[in-house]
């Protein structure tokens, strides 16, 4: 929490992540979830409401937007717990991330099930 009894923007960041590894890297399917390894290479935040520490446990609503032949973007929205799923989000924000592949240390092909995977998850509205 910062000084004016908001959510410190690090530790924002932090939450996103906290919600994104468990959502895209352990879903029951092995071949699926994107466990081969990938990297964040670009993050966007922009806070257009508060969010208090005394309003959590946060709600974070994440969804892929892009699927590329290494990168795809997830997209957050983040509310107040209790909050209407419908109500503005106070925080909005997006990751680009890219496969990766841990051994060669190189970015590498997503393979046909990984691209299921991820567009299983991207919104229709």
């Amino acid at each position: 929490m910062d000084v004016f009894q908001h959510i410190n923007h690090a530790r924002m960041v932090t939450l996103l992540e906290e919600a994104r590894i468990p959502w895209l890297f352990y879903d029951e399917r092995p071949t699926a979830s994107m466990r081969a390894g990938c990297l964040v290479a670009d993050l966007h935040v922009k806070y257009q409401g508060q969010l208090r520490h005394d309003e959590g446990p946060i709600e974070v609503t994440m969804s892929v937007d892009k699927v590329r032949a290494v990168d795809f973007v997830v997209s957050y929205e983040v509310r107040a717990r209790g909050a209407d799923p419908a109500s503005k989000p106070a925080v909005v924000a997006s990751t680009q991330l890219v496969s990766f592949d841990i051994d060669t240390q190189r970015p590498r092909r997503m393979t046909a099930e990984e691209k299921d995977y991820l567009s299983s998850f991207i919104r229709n509205d």
